[in-house]
């Protein structure tokens, strides 16, 4: 391969044989620790973090045998010229997986070293390919890559150094890096140009398996994540198929049913949740709520909180000082965290509602298939302000109305306003439902089926007594 006429500064001197054979010996040793971390990394195919740690000391010692042999090389200076053709290379060494070639651009002529004849796995005795005739043996896809590459490094004196892949007569496709510059004469024209021809195709291949062993690891524990969420939140949750009646001594006040509706977008787990518990003093809680977030993390937050919600109202919390206590409980906590939720206490012998919200959309009440917002009291989002304090109202409700509780996204797609809206439009078919069930298929069969980027909960309570 000629020098670049270009290069007019003295060469470099070669550096010494004591400290190339010290770089050796640590090559080695280093590629022997690898060897044994890949020994100890036994496994069976089953598991994806096993594979990928597998996968990457096969790239690693990969790499190290091409560093031990250029060492080798750099310590040995290079190669005599032999008195004989020598035997070829080995196929799977790397002297096989480097070539070199040169272009004349005045006589049009090609000169090939023998290792890039075996690369492309051409003959010998033929003639080398000219630079006219190096695209026939490229794939198609990367035909443009490599005339931009040659054109760039002929007209405008660029370095080349970029992949392409080619295929060999035998029909076998293999992926070469090539480096190059343009030789350039006395007067600064290009005469020629010379390049250097490695065939990567197992390091790409060896580097494919590490990204993906990655990317199947990151998948098992994205799942595996997924599914501590699921029953995180399932074990937390009310567990309800169908309506639920809560075991009063007296007669049945209150109708439940309630819904989760997972995204369809995310397969995170967010930190929705919906609760109704009997108290001691015979009133019922009644809570929907979402902690910012996803995962299991979030879910565990959001099991928290809503173990907290249970234990200060069945301690006779009121909801406004319940928001408070949530509030300093979320600003306390080693990874703070937002919050919003609404907190009703059901009192059936007045039929008195008493609630209170944090930064959450107001609960909904139908009487008579006709529905409005009822009017919420001051509340800001929990974590958000230290020490804020909330606010709470009482509505007097009557049998047969109906209560509907709701988190941010359960119609997908509009803003709170015309969330509201649409919901309160279903007024007259609520009216006409006959269990909370019912009123839940129906607010599920109209908001369900969208595309929704979140989680949301519904919660309906019908007074019944």
């Amino acid at each position: 391969m000629p020098p670049h006429l270009s290069a007019d500064r003295p060469a470099a001197q070669p550096p010494g044989r004591g400290s190339v054979d010290a770089l050796i010996s640590q090559a080695r040793r280093l590629k022997g620790d690898v060897d044994a971390v890949r020994r100890d990394t036994q496994s069976d195919g089953s598991d994806p973090q096993e594979r990928w740690q597998r996968a990457l000391c096969d790239l690693a010692l990969h790499q190290l045998d091409d560093l031990n042999e250029h060492l080798g090389q750099l310590r040995d200076g290079p190669p005599q010229p032999p008195a004989a053709t020598p035997p070829p290379p080995e196929r799977d060494s790397l002297l096989s997986r480097v070539g070199s070639a040169e272009w004349n651009l005045l006589t049009d002529e090609a000169s090939w070293s023998g290792e890039l004849f075996q690369i492309l796995g051409r003959d010998p005795a033929a003639a080398p390919l000219t630079l006219d005739e190096l695209p026939s043996v490229v794939l198609d896809e990367d035909r443009r890559r490599l005339t931009a590459m040659v054109t760039d490094c002929l007209v405008d004196a660029k370095p080349i150094d970029g992949e392409f892949r080619i295929v060999r007569p035998d029909g076998e496709a293999r992926t070469v890096h090539m480096m190059g510059e343009p030789v350039l004469d006395s007067d600064g024209s290009t005469s020629s140009m010379w390049a250097v021809l490695r065939d990567v195709s197992e390091l790409r291949r060896s580097q494919r398996a590490v990204s993906e062993t990655r990317d199947s690891l990151q998948r098992h524990r994205a799942h595996t994540e997924h599914r501590l969420a699921v029953e995180l939140q399932e074990a937390v949750l009310p567990p309800w198929r169908g309506s639920l009646r809560l075991p009063h001594q007296g007669p049945q006040t209150l109708d439940l049913a309630a819904r989760c509706l997972r995204s369809s977008t995310s397969a995170m787990i967010g930190g929705d949740w919906y609760d109704a518990l009997e108290l001691a003093d015979g009133e019922t809680l009644l809570s929907v709520g979402d902690l910012t977030g996803h995962g299991v993390a979030v879910a565990s937050g959001m099991a928290a909180l809503l173990g907290a919600v249970r234990g200060m109202a069945m301690a006779g919390t009121q909801p406004g000082q319940l928001m408070s206590w949530l509030n300093q409980l979320l600003d306390a906590t080693v990874q703070p965290a937002l919050g919003n939720a609404v907190c009703c206490r059901y009192r059936p012998g007045t039929r008195t509602l008493t609630w209170a919200q944090a930064g959450h959309p107001a609960p909904l009440l139908f009487r008579d298939g006709t529905g409005r917002r009822l009017n919420a009291p001051d509340g800001v989002l929990l974590g958000a302000t230290p020490g804020a304090v909330y606010a709470q109202a009482e509505e007097t409700l009557e049998v047969d109305d109906l209560l509907v509780l709701h988190t941010d996204g359960l119609v997908p797609g509009h803003n709170p306003v015309d969330s509201v809206n649409l919901l309160l439009d279903l007024g007259p078919r609520l009216g006409e439902a006959d269990t909370a069930q019912d009123c839940v298929r129906l607010v599920v069969d109209e908001f369900g089926e969208s595309e929704r980027e979140g989680d949301a909960c519904v919660l309906v309570a019908r007074v019944t007594y």
